[in-house]
């Protein structure tokens, strides 16, 4: 069975109010080289239109959204999210999909939100595939907002792990001309990137993140690594409950970014539910510990990782150095405990 039907299997489609959003909070980040809270909102929309036909092997968002909403349903979440801005000078704006997906967000409502939160933060953060952005959508959108950033999903360079890993057929091409399209419009371009997809091992998966960010920095303002979190409903869930996927540890995270300060891109990683199973973990001694190191890198508050140690650090190079004696990307202590 070919990869993209497996994906779209796992699906589990549910019901939900599409005149309420799916979730905002605050957080840390960097805004003109200082720490600030950064306002974050996700729009329930009808989701990403290839989570709808396939999907990517990690994504579990496609089970947030809703399966049909109006521009007239966003208007209203918007209206409500609105009330709750407390002064916050950045804003992300997630719809679970793509902002420029003129299917999932029309040209009337991207103006709206634009404008509503152009009038109240110095600058938003909005994400799309790279293929489905046009110059005339940017320079629209750059009417309504001083400062905009463009999120885009390039996962990682290596199309074999594009396209039999990650599930995508986009790659750094795409990439290269959405960034080039973005920078002549007046947006900078934020580029992520996958620590872990599912199939590779541990090594493979540091070494594919190490490359693809220096490949990705000349195309990218800013490059976030994101640890494989491991969410419901996906291939990478398949594979955790039957023991052949772990999510990337914790000290993976900590080599890919001391091998990528090097890069003219800001370099930043913020582990989704890192210290949890679930998310990128190291022995649990350790991992709050580590993840606050990662945040603090993140934010600029440090400039290495050279204080950080634990007994699992060996545990964790001899983890990587089982996989390829197994011949195997499953999780070597998941195996030896069954």
């Amino acid at each position: 069975m070919r990869l993209q039907q497996v994906v779209k299997d796992e699906r589990r489609p549910r019901e939900f109010d599409p005149r309420e959003y799916i979730s905002t909070w605050t957080e840390k980040d960097l805004l003109h080289g200082k720490i600030v809270d950064a306002w974050v909102i996700i729009f329930r929309t009808r989701g990403c239109y290839w989570a709808r036909s396939s999907g990517c092997s990690m994504c579990g968002y496609v089970n947030d959204v809703a399966q049909e909403v109006s521009p007239a349903d966003i208007g209203h979440q918007l209206d409500v999210v609105l009330k709750k801005h407390q002064g916050q000078p950045l804003v992300k704006v997630y719809t679970s999909g793509n902002f420029f997906d003129d299917h999932e967000v029309s040209l009337d409502v991207r103006e709206r939100i634009l404008t509503e939160l152009g009038d109240r933060c110095d600058k938003v953060i909005v994400e799309t595939l790279a293929h489905l952005l046009r110059r005339d959508q940017l320079e629209h959108a750059l009417r309504f907002v001083d400062e905009l950033e463009i999120a885009l999903g390039l996962e990682s360079t290596n199309e074999n792990v594009l396209r039999y890993a990650v599930n995508k057929v986009w790659g750094l091409n795409e990439h290269a001309r959405a960034a080039t399209v973005a920078r002549e419009a007046g947006a900078t371009v934020k580029t992520y990137l996958l620590i872990k997809p599912p199939f590779l091992t541990e090594r493979e998966a540091i070494e594919d993140a190490v490359r693809s960010g220096h490949e990705a920095d000349p195309h990218s303002d800013t490059v976030s690594f994101n640890p494989v979190n491991v969410q419901s409903r996906t291939i990478v869930d398949r594979l955790f409950r039957r023991g052949e996927y772990r999510p990337p540890w914790l000290w993976s995270v900590v080599e890919v970014l001391e091998r990528t300060r090097d890069l003219k891109a800001h370099v930043k990683s913020h582990p989704t539910a890192g210290g949890l199973v679930r998310g990128a973990h190291n022995c649990g001694t350790c991992d709050r510990r580590v993840v606050n190191a990662i945040e603090e890198f993140s934010l600029g508050l440090r400039a290495d990782f050279g204080d950080l140690s634990c007994a699992c650090q060996e545990v964790w190079r001899a983890y990587g150095e089982t996989q390829p004696f197994m011949m195997t990307s499953a999780d070597p202590l998941a195996v030896l405990e069954a």
